[in-house]
C-alpha cells in the first residue's frame, strides 16, 4: 500500500482543505502527473520507427493480399517527423495512463468513505482490461477485416476496355516475360517475372553488397481507374481515431455498472431495453467506423455483446454487496 494511499482519512470529514489548499494540491498532481509522460515520450521518440511499422503491418499484409506494393506516401518533407512526434506523445500517454489515474485518485480520494474507494478500486483495473481487449480486437480483428472490404470497393472501379487500345506495333514488339508457377527461390539480378496471378512484376537487382539481391516490385493495374496509394498521417489518423472510438466503446460494461451503483438502471430494465440498446449501439457503430456497412457490422457485434455483459455486470455486483465488501474489510482491519 502506498504512502498516499495509507494517509486517506477514514471519515472524509476530517480531512479539510480550504480552498487554497486544494488548489495547491491540485496542482501539486498536475506536476506530478507530468513527471512520467514527458520524459518518456522523449524515450519513445527514438523509437517511433518502430511504432509506424507495426501501425503499417495490416496495410502491408492486405496490399501483398490485392497486389499492391506494401508502401505509404509522405507528400511533405516535415510530414515524418511530425508524425513520430504525434505518435510518441499518444504512446506515452497511453503507458503512464495508470500513473495519471492514481494522481487523480490520490486528488478525490480523501473526500471518499472507504466504502465508496472500493467503487474506484474495481472500475479503474477493470477499464484497463477492458482497454486492452479493444486495443487487441481493433488491431488483429476490426482493422485487417475493414483494410480488406475497403480496398474490395475501390478495386471495382475500372477503366472501360476502348479506353486502352493495343497498338500493333507494340503488340509484335512486346517483351515475353515469364510467369513461374512458384517464384525463383535465388532470384539472379536482371531476371524480371510476374507473379502468378499476374497481378505484380518483380525485379531483381544488385545492391551496395555485392552478394545480396534486392527484389523491386511494381503492381500492374492497367485496368484499374483507382490507384491504391495510402498518405502515410492519413492512415496513421485513421487507425487512431479507430482505436480512440474503439477504446472508449469498449468501456461500455463499466458505464452500465456505475449507472448501477448510482441506482439509476438495474438488471431488469436492461434487458427490456435491448431494441432501443441495438439502436444506439448501431448509432455508434456508424459513427466511430467508415461509412461502410461492414465496419459497422465489425463495431456492432462486440458493442452489444458489452451490452450483455454490462448486465451481466449490473446483475451480480450490486452496490450493497460491493459496499458490504468494504465495510467487511474496514471492521476487520
Amino acid at each position: 500500500m502506498s504512502k498516499d494511499q495509507r494517509t486517506m482519512p477514514i471519515d472524509p470529514s476530517e480531512f479539510t482543505m480550504s480552498l487554497g489548499d486544494h488548489i495547491d494540491e491540485l496542482r501539486k498532481r498536475f506536476i506530478l502527473a507530468l513527471i512520467v509522460p514527458l520524459p518518456l515520450s522523449i524515450l519513445i521518440f527514438f523509437i517511433a520507427h518502430i511504432l509506424v511499422e507495426w501501425l503499417l503491418l495490416p496495410l502491408q499484409r492486405v496490399q501483398l493480399a490485392w497486389g499492391f506494393p506494401p508502401e505509404v506516401q509522405v507528400l511533405s518533407p516535415p510530414e515524418f517527423l511530425m508524425l513520430e512526434l504525434k505518435l510518441s506523445i499518444v504512446l506515452a500517454l497511453v503507458l503512464s495512463l495508470p500513473w495519471l489515474l492514481w494522481q487523480g485518485w490520490c486528488f478525490i480520494g480523501p473526500g471518499l468513505y472507504p466504502r465508496e474507494r472500493r467503487f474506484v478500486y474495481l472500475l479503474m483495473p477493470g477499464s484497463f482490461i477492458l482497454t486492452l481487449v479493444g486495443i487487441a480486437v481493433m488491431y488483429f480483428l476490426m482493422l485487417p477485416l475493414m483494410l480488406q472490404v475497403l480496398m474490395l470497393i475501390t478495386r471495382g472501379v475500372g477503366v472501360p476496355e476502348q479506353l486502352l487500345p493495343l497498338a500493333p506495333s507494340v503488340a509484335d514488339s512486346a517483351l515475353v516475360i515469364p510467369m513461374p508457377e512458384t517464384p525463383p527461390t535465388e532470384a539472379v539480378p536482371g531476371q524480371i517475372w510476374l507473379d502468378p496471378d499476374g497481378s505484380m512484376l518483380r525485379i531483381a537487382v544488385t545492391t551496395e553488397q555485392a552478394d545480396h539481391v534486392q527484389i523491386l516490385q511494381s503492381p500492374l493495374q492497367g485496368r484499374s481507374a483507382v490507384t491504391q496509394v495510402f498518405q502515410l498521417s492519413s492512415y496513421v489518423n485513421f487507425v487512431l481515431a479507430l482505436l480512440l472510438g474503439v477504446s472508449l466503446a469498449f468501456q461500455l460494461p463499466l458505464v452500465l455498472l456505475l449507472g448501477g451503483w448510482l441506482g439509476l438502471i438495474d438488471a431488469p430494465m436492461l434487458r427490456g431495453k435491448r431494441k432501443w440498446a441495438l439502436l444506439v449501439c448501431a448509432a455508434v457503430s456508424a459513427i466511430t467506423t467508415p461509412a461502410d456497412a461492414f465496419s459497422m457490422l465489425l463495431m456492432l457485434i462486440p458493442l452489444y455483446a458489452l451490452y450483455e455483459f454490462g448486465i451481466l455486470l449490473v446483475a451480480f455486483l450490486p452496490a450493497d454487496r460491493v459496499a458490504g465488501r468494504a465495510r467487511d474489510g474496514d471492521e476487520a482491519a
